[in-house]
């Protein structure tokens, strides 16, 4: 075979949740240019898409995109890990420890090729090799860059009015550390929310007990229970604050009136100070810690959004200084109501998570600090336009900046990166693309020009990149996963997130504790519990000798499989008559999609097409409403790629890792299951 490297330098920009269906719509619209150069000057498939892993869930599918591995290979086999003490737990997942197939960049940076591996989710943290050329960024969590343990203060609105008596706090109801999969504390996640710091906490998350317990246990037995509902919810701090004519201040122009800010959760004042323009129109607000100060720490604009203002925030005891954002949504001509937008708070010194240490102060120097993302919005389509869109504007450009930095000035041959964009706006808002029963109050149509909006983003962050392909650089452009719009609401089963009850309470598998009026626990009632459903596709039977509350006695597991498997396919929809198991598969026929092994349940399931959420329970070949699809993208361009050229070769997600390693003139990794997508190649094998 030819090894020959056909680039000495190569860029894979992952963008999660990318769905070549839409993106292709969108391509033949005109409204990606960028995105159109690369197609045009480099190869796919004419719908853009390759077959992905499956579960199609963040972590697992990444890890497929390093290590060209199965999950039931790689081990990484849902967005969760199974809890080995509890069926109806998990624990976390994100540990490159948990993954047992070898990476490519362990390889490119073992064949002397520095190596960046930017927030890639799900295999790459704590780095997993000594090599003094691989440099890892983060990867904890998909969401951003240090946003599972730089979170000091969560975003929040000000609600201020000459009308309001009284300062109020009004802390956010959220049910989980996040939205989505956006972990946002990993020590809330790992913990019972202790007083743990910073070592303790890194102690906890990456020793024995978080692979041992840590355990997250959360039942779904209603639609209210899905993350599709949870995740929608604007879920932020609220501050009431009354306006008034400002007083005691350093100095304060004729007529300015002013409010309070809380911070902190709730424990921090901050001071805001509106006011007038030569016409007499107030139409500003300038922020400060506290009124004898001369000058402000922020000066707002109405409608404009403004970031990396630096400011202290306080949690559980620890002072820091941190990154926000702020947005002036409203402002009355009068100065009698304002609404303001503060994001959470990044803190600007935590580099727990990059290695070298070096890099955190090498980027917050030369590019700036972390930009904070919001995760607000959802139902509230102005919040979405307003806010959230915006926030992720600035977070793009500032990952494009590093980036770009890291290429042109740090010596950079390999960049493995990863981008949360569309998926983080895919858990907010992509169920609302088409209108549904739980969703009557919204408007298709305003949220699929979102969805689209947010491709427009997509494609001017793909675009930074476009110079490289010049200065002889291959560039591939991949996605775990697409997002689909649900044609249907789903079934209670398949939800990622915890223990589906309802199908399988139906079904008569998985029991409930009932009280003494005979209304249903949050508890399992083992002693009658034969199966459980858990963590998107899989099924564990509650069996003898291996589970703690084991029933099922092991001869007749067989057996008991094949009611079960028969039981999910006759299960149908209440409100359609239609049936919402596609396929359903003991673990040792699962090997045929790649979920098989001691990591997968004992039957892997899928929800069929039009009963899909939004990604994770169905087939990666799934489709959905507004022309969208889960297949992940796969684009390719630059050194030793075909220019202008179309495949017909059925591309799979286990194929990027091997033809990624034939490009660079490396070895392919150890538990490489794919095979290099050689069609497109300029130079035969």
């Amino acid at each position: 075979m030819n090894r020959d490297a056909r680039t000495k330098k190569l860029i894979i920009l992952g963008v999660d949740g990318m769905d070549p269906a839409t993106t292709k719509r969108l391509v033949d619209a005109g409204r990606l240019p960028h995105i159109k150069n690369y197609i045009e000057r480099g190869a796919a498939r004419k719908e853009l898409n390759m077959l992905g892993a499956h579960p199609t869930i963040t972590p697992p599918c990444w890890t497929t995109l390093a290590t060209g591995a199965y999950p039931g290979t790689h081990g990484i086999t849902c967005y969760w890990r199974q809890s080995p003490e509890s069926l109806d737990a998990v624990v976390y997942n994100m540990d490159s420890r948990n993954c047992k197939a070898e990476q490519l960049w362990n390889v490119t940076a073992e064949a002397g090729l520095k190596t960046m591996v930017w927030h890639w989710p799900g295999s790459s943290w704590p780095p997993t090799s000594k090599s003094p050329q691989l440099h890892v960024v983060d990867g904890t969590q998909p969401g951003s860059v240090n946003m599972g343990v730089a979170q000091m203060d969560w975003e929040k609105i000000v609600y201020a009015s000459s009308d309001t008596e009284k300062l109020r706090f009004i802390p956010h109801t959220q049910k989980a550390a996040g939205v989505g999969c956006n972990i946002t504390d990993i020590g809330e996640v790992l913990s019972s929310g202790g007083d743990d710091d910073a070592d303790e906490m890194m102690e906890l998350w990456w020793g024995d007990e978080a692979r041992k317990g840590g355990e997250i246990r959360t039942y779904v037995n209603t639609l209210d229970d899905t993350e599709m509902m949870i995740g929608a919810k604007v879920a932020y701090d609220m501050v009431f604050s009354p306006i008034a004519p400002a007083r005691d201040w350093a100095g304060s122009p004729d007529g300015a009136l002013e409010f309070t800010l809380l911070i902190s959760n709730g424990k921090e004042n901050r001071y805001g100070l509106i006011t007038k323009n030569r016409d007499g129109v107030y139409d500003s607000v300038s922020l400060y810690r506290a009124k004898a100060d001369k000058e402000p720490f922020a000066v707002l604009e109405n409608g404009k959004m403004v970031s990396g203002i630096i400011d202290s925030a306080t949690k559980k005891g620890a002072t820091k200084p941190c990154c926000r954002s702020y947005k002036l949504l409203e402002l009355s001509p009068d100065g009698t109501s304002l609404r303001l937008w503060i994001s959470n708070a990044l803190d600007t010194t935590n580099n727990m998570l990059w290695h070298p240490v070096s890099l955190h102060g090498k980027i917050t120097e030369n590019v700036g600090p972390i930009p904070p993302v919001s995760l607000i919005g959802g139902e509230d389509s102005e919040l979405v336009e307003q806010v959230f869109e915006p926030s992720w504007d600035i977070y793009c450009k500032w990952q494009a900046d590093c980036l770009e930095y890291l290429l042109d000035r740090g010596g950079y041959d390999v960049v493995f990166s990863h981008l949360h964009n569309v998926d983080c706006a895919g858990h907010q808002i992509w169920h609302l693309g088409k209108t549904l029963e739980p969703w009557n109050h919204t408007d298709e149509k305003v949220y699929q020009a979102l969805i689209d909006r947010f491709y427009e983003q997509t494609d001017r962050y793909l675009g930074r990149f476009l110079r490289y392909l010049d200065e002889e650089y291959t560039i591939l452009i991949v996605s775990d996963h697409g997002l689909l719009v649900g044609e249907n609401v789903p079934p209670i089963l398949g939800e990622y997130a915890g223990a589906n009850i309802k199908v399988m309470e139906e079904l008569g598998y998985t029991v409930l504790k009932k009280d003494a009026s005979g209304n249903s626990l949050s508890e399992i009632d083992w002693d009658k519990t034969r199966a459980v459903q858990i963590r998107s596709n899989y099924i564990y039977l509650n069996l003898k000798g291996r589970d703690k509350q084991g029933i099922v006695d092991p001869k007749d597991k067989y057996a008991l499989e094949e009611q079960l498997i028969s039981d999910l396919y006759n299960y149908r929809d209440d409100r359609t008559g239609k049936r919402v198991v596609g396929i359903a598969l003991r673990n040792k026929d699962a090997v045929l999609l790649g979920v098989s092994g001691p990591e997968c349940g004992d039957i892997f399931f899928t929800v069929d097409e039009g009963f899909n959420r939004l990604h994770g329970d169905g087939l990666t070949t799934a489709e959905g409403y507004y022309n969208t699809s889960v297949s992940p993208v796969f684009i390719a361009a630059g050194q030793g790629i075909k220019p202008g050229f179309t495949t017909e070769r059925v591309i799979r997600q286990v194929d990027v890792t091997p033809t990624a390693a034939v490009l660079l003139g490396t070895r392919i990794p150890a538990q490489c299951e794919g095979a290099p997508i050689y069609q497109i190649l300029s130079d035969a094998l």
